[in-house]
């Protein structure tokens, strides 16, 4: 936040990343190490509401917003609520949700897609239709973030099972090309994953769509 207060939006959109990092490591250590605690947990949402939901859509209003600065501030709060709301109703939800999938966008995936467009494309907007372009989708990754799309956890995957090289060579693949061209995959990484709850959905719908019942044409008597 600091950072987008002097205008360095090419400095501050890397930090919401290495948070993201950060919060998919201290659950982790924190079950290592046998110390999870209820305390823990609502300290986490407090942070995460910090992180994922007031920074970015504070970077995003100082960085593309000023062409519409009454709407930009309405879609930046909205984010802020959004992201809040998903954080209390995982609390709520922790204990009785299959764990494979969240319901809703995560507020870090929305997160990542506002840093990574930031990352994309620092320079400041000033042109209006990309200014509501924008705007547009703060809001769309607002509704998705308490909507009840399912997005995958990766909770579930084992890097001790058999099949654990495809993943590790698959992680190793995507570090390579995070390190050759960092703005274009995580841009594309981000727009993947959110638009992955809506797809899903899609596909379901289609195959759980009920087909037509062939029509039995009737002989004539005789």
């Amino acid at each position: 936040m600091v950072r987008v207060f002097h205008g360095e939006y090419e400095a501050a959109a890397p930090l919401i990343f290495g948070a993201i990092a950060l919060d998919l490591l201290d659950g982790r250590i924190a079950r290592m190490t046998g110390t999870t605690s209820e305390f823990g947990g609502e300290l986490d949402s407090l942070a995460d509401a910090i992180s994922f939901g007031v920074a970015p859509a504070l970077m995003a209003y100082a960085w593309g917003f000023s062409a519409v600065p009454r709407v930009g501030w309405l879609a930046a709060f909205l984010f802020v609520v959004c992201g809040t709301l998903r954080l209390a109703r995982f609390n709520v939800q922790r204990q009785v949700s299959d764990g494979r999938f969240f319901v809703g966008l995560p507020i870090p995936a929305a997160a990542a897609m506002v840093a990574a467009l930031v990352n994309f494309r620092p320079e400041p907007i000033d042109d209006r239709p990309l200014a509501v372009a924008c705007v547009s989708l703060l809001v769309v990754l607002s509704f998705l973030m308490v909507s009840t799309f399912r997005y995958w956890s990766f909770k579930n995957v084992d890097l001790r099972s058999r099949r654990s090289y495809v993943m590790i060579v698959g992680i190793a693949v995507s570090l390579i090309l995070v390190s050759l061209h960092t703005e274009w995959v995580l841009l594309l990484l981000a727009t993947a994953f959110w638009l992955s709850g809506p797809l899903a959905f899609l596909v379901g719908a289609v195959r759980r769509r009920p087909s037509a019942a062939p029509v039995v044409a009737r002989s004539e008597s005789p």
